[in-house]
């Protein structure tokens, strides 16, 4: 696949897939008591359909990466595996959510409620910031030493690692959900998850629209005049 085509292909599935995302978000707060079982089967549908889209923006991540420098095959694995860990890491507790909403007979916040709750802190919660965190590091690195992407794209991504590490700790802070800094606080799963995706959106739709400055046929893939996009 040439460069064009990879770049198109990373961002066409990375836009779909955070607003997949986008719109999983707001099913968590649409009821202020225990959702019915509809609401958390739609959100887990929606969030799962999301992630699966979100494989391929991360191999195309890898696969661009590549292709711009061979030389950075090993930080552009990091990408791919820390992006497909976070997806397992989502596919997990949104099972758990749908499993308890199913096979409970009484409406339940599947969060904090019901055989699985607890199990879900972790993944939600720290382990999901580290993976992401190791994610943006690694492409913060990646686009700041190739610039095959935009300046704003490194820099912001050190930004999101920082906020996400800073939220690792939050598993000392007991198991509200309704604070903000906890285990399973709003600020932990919810807000960083909002964040995460409409950051991917927006490095989605440059990844798109730098296709069309990729000349054609694609350039080498090991050179040393690689243009900035500014």
């Amino acid at each position: 696949m040439s460069e064009a085509a990879t770049r198109r292909t990373a961002g066409i599935f990375g836009i779909l897939a955070s607003l997949f995302i986008v719109a999983q978000v707001p099913l968590y707060f649409i009821y202020d008591g225990a959702p019915p079982d509809w609401d958390i089967l739609t959100r887990s549908l929606v969030g799962i359909t999301g992630c699966t889209l979100y494989i391929v923006f991360f191999i195309g991540l890898r696969q661009l990466v590549r292709t711009i420098d061979p030389r950075y095959d090993w930080p552009a694995t990091v990408i791919q595996t820390a992006g497909v860990l976070w997806v397992a890491m989502v596919f997990v507790p949104q099972s758990m959510e749908a499993g308890a909403a199913i096979s409970v007979d009484h409406d339940i916040d599947t969060t904090t409620e019901g055989p699985f709750a607890a199990a879900q802190y972790l993944m939600q919660g720290a382990i999901s910031r580290l993976l992401m965190a190791l994610l943006l590091i690694a492409l913060g690195i990646t686009v700041s030493r190739l610039r095959f992407l935009p300046a704003w794209v490194g820099r912001s991504a050190y930004v999101l690692a920082a906020i996400n590490l800073a939220f690792v700790p939050a598993v000392f802070f007991g198991d509200d959900a309704a604070d903000f800094y906890s285990a399973q606080g709003w600020g932990t799963t919810a807000t960083m998850g909002a964040a995460w995706s409409l950051w991917t959106l927006a490095v989605s739709i440059s990844t798109l629209r730098s296709a069309r400055r990729v000349p054609a046929p694609s350039r080498p893939a090991n050179r040393a005049d690689t243009p900035a996009y500014a």
